[in-house]
């Protein structure tokens, strides 16, 4: 089951950042179809928001076409998007885990190491290298 995690900072309106985790979850093979989504109580109690905002998120879901509640049972995955292969997410996961590792014992804290990929990101996407 999927671990809801919010970005205070980020600017991103909170039931977006679950909206995007569950995509980013999909995305990556973590969520599948008959996958359960946690409860609202659940998410309630673990991130300290509105219920609303997290009914608001899976509404977008069902909307999508990739979850749907079912009464009484919870909310379940329904559908996935296309994926990319599977071994080069995993490649490059454990390669950007690495880079991760050595920024941070090169002494770079969590706000460096986003202002560096960010620039990467931008700059590499930004030449239509995709």
């Amino acid at each position: 089951m999927i671990e809801f995690q919010l970005d205070t900072a980020s600017g991103v309106a909170t039931y977006l950042q679950l909206v995007q985790q569950v995509h980013q979850a999909l995305q990556l093979g973590l969520l599948e179809p008959g996958d359960q989504l946690p409860t609202a109580q659940q998410v309630v109690a673990k991130l300290a928001i509105n219920p609303n905002t997290v009914l608001k998120a899976y509404r977008d879901l069902e909307r999508e076409g990739l979850a749907r509640a079912r009464p009484g049972m919870g909310t379940f995955i329904v559908a996935s998007p296309p994926r990319t292969d599977p071994a080069a997410q995993a490649r490059f996961l454990n390669s950007m885990s690495e880079w991760l590792r050595a920024a941070r014992a090169n002494g770079l804290g969590p706000d460096d190491i986003e202002a560096i990929y960010r620039t990467a990101f931008r700059s590499c996407f930004a030449e239509g290298v995709a």
